[in-house]
């Protein structure tokens, strides 16, 4: 199953990692970057036990292999 995910959408979303390292399984959207055109061009990840901040490519968080939407 696909996410219905748009950048409209991805500030503050929440995520849970299929395959979690260094005890980070749950992570909050915490920043999105748009251009002129309403394109992402940033998409930070905080994750919540231990606050540190990754950027990714927010077509990323659509893979279900590798995302969950919503907290599990």
């Amino acid at each position: 199953m696909q996410h219905t995910l748009t950048p409209k959408k991805l500030l503050h979303s929440k995520w849970t990692s299929v395959s979690p390292e260094h005890k980070e399984k749950h992570f909050m959207v915490t920043s999105v970057e748009f251009d002129e055109d309403g394109k992402v061009i940033e998409c930070i990840i905080e994750a919540l036990m231990t606050k540190r901040e990754i950027a990714i490519n927010w077509r990323v968080l659509k893979d279900p292999k590798i995302w969950k939407m919503g907290w599990k």
